[in-house]
Formats: C-alpha cells, sequence, structure tokens
C-alpha cells in the first residue's frame, strides 16, 4: 500500500495543483460578477504585489473607474525568490521585472512615491507635489526595511565580512550567497535571527538557517561550523505546532538556540553583534550572518492618520484596518492590503492573494450599495525550506489553525519534496498569475 504522503504527481497535475494556487480557504465571497459601472475614483499607493494584483482586478470588475495607482519604483521584485537567490539556486535577474508590464490598461500609474495623505480631504499628494483626489483609497504601499536602526550596518558591506542580508534586494541577496559559500567551504561561526518587529515571511530567517545547515552537510565542513539562532522571544515561529517542529529540527540538525535577543548592532570589523536581552547587552561573535533590520511602515503611512492609535503596534505604523474587511477602522473608504495592513497575520504572497479580492469585493459592494459577506480568515503560507529538495508547506490562519490546501497530499509538518517543488517552481507562477488578477 502507498504510504499516505508518498504521493507523485504528473508535471501537468503538478502544475495544475499550483495554477488553483498555495491556498484554497483563505477567503469567502461571491464569484466574480458583470463589470458594473461607476465614476468612483480609486487610488492605489504601492505598485507591488498587492498594489498590481488589486489594479488588475478592479480594472476587470468595474465599468468607467478612474484607477490611479502611485509608485516610483520602476522594478518589480519577486520577494520569495530572494531565499533563492541568496541560496545559489537562481541568479538576481530571477526576481527582477518592470512595473509597468505588469500594469493593465486603463489604469494611471504616476512613477512618483507617496508623500502625504489626508483621509479628510480625501486626497493624497505625492513626492513630486502632484495632488490626487479619490473616492477610494487603498493601500499597498508594503513596508520599510529600518536599516538605520542597526548600528554599525552599511549596505556596502553586504557580501563582505561575513555579512549577509536577503531581505535587501536581489543583488544584495546575490552577495550573500557568495558571502554563504565561501563560509561553508571555509567554517566558522554562523549566527541567524529575526527582529522583533512584525515582518514579512517571518519563516525566511529560519529557511536561511536550515539552507546554510544544508550546504555545509553537503560539503563536508559541517563538523567546522557552529550555527547558533537568536530568537527575539521565547519561541522560534508563531504558531505553537510550527515552533515546535522547528525546534526539534534544530535540535536534530545542532542548531544552537538562544532566546529574547534582539540585534542593535553590528561591528563588522570585530565581527561582533550585539543584541539587546533581558540581562542587558550582550555580544556574540560571528563568521557568517544574515542581518534583518526591523520593519515598520512606510513613513507616508506612519506620518498619517492611518495608524494604530494605541495597541502593540503603536510605534510600527501599520494600517488600523479590520482583520477580516481589510478596512480601515476610522475612514472607511479606505482600505489595505498586503505587509502594511495592521492585522495579525498575513505578511506573505501568498496571504496578499486571499486578501485583495476580500477587499475588491467590499470596494465594489460600497459602489453598488450592498453589503458583502467577504471575509479573510488570516490565510499566511510559508513554504519552509529544510534543505535543497525538501521543504514544508505550512499555511495557518488567524486562530492558528494548520489550513492545509492539499489535505492528504501534502502534510503541512513532514519535508517533502513536493513542498519544494511549490516553492522552487511553482509559486512563482501563480504570483505572476496573481499580479494579472487571474488568481
Amino acid at each position: 500500500m502507498t504510504a499516505p504522503y508518498d504521493f507523485t504527481p504528473s508535471r501537468r497535475a503538478f502544475l495544475g495543483m499550483a495554477a488553483g494556487g498555495l491556498a484554497l480557504a483563505g477567503a469567502t465571497g461571491p464569484a466574480r460578477a458583470d463589470k458594473v459601472k461607476t465614476k468612483a475614483r480609486i487610488v492605489i499607493l504601492g505598485a507591488g504585489a498587492a498594489g498590481t494584483a488589486m489594479a488588475n482586478r478592479l480594472v476587470e470588475r468595474l465599468d468607467g473607474a478612474k484607477i490611479t495607482i502611485v509608485d516610483g519604483r520602476k522594478r518589480h521584485l519577486y520577494q520569495p525568490g530572494f531565499t533563492l537567490i541568496a541560496s545559489g539556486l537562481k541568479p538576481a535577474n530571477y526576481s527582477v521585472s518592470g512595473t509597468q508590464e505588469w500594469l493593465p490598461r486603463g489604469v494611471e500609474w504616476v512613477a512618483e512615491g507617496a508623500a502625504e495623505i489626508d483621509p479628510e480631504g480625501n486626497k493624497i499628494v505625492t513626492t513630486g507635489g502632484k495632488t490626487i483626489a479619490y473616492d477610494f483609497l487603498i493601500l499597498a504601499t508594503g513596508l520599510k526595511l529600518d536599516w538605520d536602526a542597526i548600528e554599525g550596518f552599511d549596505m556596502n558591506l553586504v557580501g563582505t565580512n561575513g555579512i549577509g542580508a536577503v531581505y535587501a534586494g536581489p543583488e544584495q541577496a546575490a552577495a550573500t550567497w557568495g558571502a554563504m559559500d565561501r563560509f561553508t567551504d571555509e567554517g566558522g561561526k554562523a549566527v541567524f535571527y529575526r527582529p522583533a518587529t512584525e515582518m514579512k515571511c517571518a519563516g525566511a530567517p529560519l529557511k536561511y538557517t536550515f539552507l546554510t545547515d544544508d550546504y555545509a552537510r553537503k560539503k563536508g565542513s559541517r563538523g567546522r561550523v557552529e550555527i547558533h539562532y537568536a530568537a527575539h522571544n521565547g519561541g522560534f515561529f508563531s504558531v505553537p505546532i510550527v515552533n515546535e517542529k522547528v525546534r526539534m529540527l534544530f535540535e536534530d540538525r545542532g542548531v544552537r538556540p538562544c532566546y529574547d535577543h534582539k540585534l542593535k548592532a553590528i561591528d563588522p570589523g570585530k565581527k561582533i553583534l550585539t543584541f539587546d536581552t533581558p540581562e542587558g547587552d550582550q555580544e556574540i561573535d560571528y563568521d557568517f550572518t544574515n542581518v534583518i533590520p526591523p520593519m515598520v511602515a512606510p513613513d507616508v503611512i506612519r506620518n498619517s492618520p492611518l495608524p494604530w492609535q494605541d495597541g502593540k503596534w503603536v510605534n510600527e505604523g501599520w494600517a488600523e484596518v479590520d482583520k477580516e474587511t481589510l478596512r480601515h477602522a476610522r475612514y472607511r473608504n479606505v482600505f489595505a492590503v498586503g505587509d502594511v495592513a495592521g492585522v495579525p497575520k498575513g505578511k506573505t504572497a501568498a496571504s496578499v492573494k486571499w486578501q485583495v479580492p476580500v477587499v475588491e469585493d467590499h470596494l465594489v459592494a460600497d459602489i453598488e450599495g450592498r453589503i458583502s459577506p467577504a471575509i479573510y480568515n488570516g490565510y499566511t503560507s510559508c513554504p519552509m525550506i529544510t534543505r535543497v529538495g525538501r521543504a514544508m508547506l505550512v499555511e495557518f490562519d488567524y486562530r492558528n489553525n494548520l489550513t492545509p490546501s492539499f489535505p492528504g497530499v501534502i502534510a503541512p509538518l513532514e519535508e517533502l519534496w513536493i513542498s519544494w517543488l511549490m516553492k522552487e517552481v511553482a509559486l512563482k507562477a501563480t504570483y505572476n498569475a496573481m499580479l494579472r488578477g487571474k488568481a
């Protein structure tokens, strides 16, 4: 009898699964309907994954709307690919395309950043001084990597002195691979960690820890390598059952943990990381590290009336939205999707895939004078790479329930080759379909 999770689909079946997406149960709401006639002015701040997907869906849903997308970035970056680049599996250009090529006809692209948001006056001001009025505003700005919060860090150091920075961009991810490749040849002490703020793809620091271990084993240098992981609190992952799995894998692979460590400084010359701990500052030496900064909302959001006014996220600036509808708590014509949304889960590309249709339907319902039943349940997906060729497809919701898309086919906490293929092959095709509004 075939084992329950020994599943070997054909290439066609596998790609069909991928086209269906990495989540099947993240949102509820009506099917796409005929176009709605409207003269509504809709402004989308951000042309990343969330903003581009939203623009494409709204063009297909609305007839006559004036849709404007505001973003000064000329490059679109496929961020889930950064880990693969930093592992030597993809070139830097794997994650790079042009912003323009994903935007639909009928949408005006203002190639500037947003400098000011006036939700009382229903308008925004761009960095070039252009004022744009709106009837609906969609915040899709992503987040800000606060590199300045790490004393001693300089982006020019990435790839030198054992310093990596996977999150910084595709070029820096490639430089990180060079540093990791040298380290796993030579041996020494690697120190990994994550910031204490909310962050996108919170599994990425763990993935890169596992990958560094795997490369050292493949090269036969693991006996000369120490790997340490400094958790920002008392665990490694917010979902308890996943946290326990990671703990077990770390123990099995000789990764040495410490807890309640928050990076505050790096000394590249001495190769020392300084962490804030309950016992005071603690210095840890390293030969290789992956620098990850605190992550906060972009300044234009933080300096507006839109962030949470109290609670744990006050200093991070995330937009104060209802966690199920993603509608702003105080400005009903404002929504947030993607990383900038101040909700308990959902800072992954897979989350965007299920957030965008919810916001789309609530916005269209407002135009039509109806109430939308669409709900976002916090669906988040993390293809947790544990070695080259193996991963766990971890999917969960606001309540930390595991929500597997393929029950009986892909076991969420098993290290499977098919979960690896989801990350290495299928995810980008699904992501591109999402950008086009087709997934």
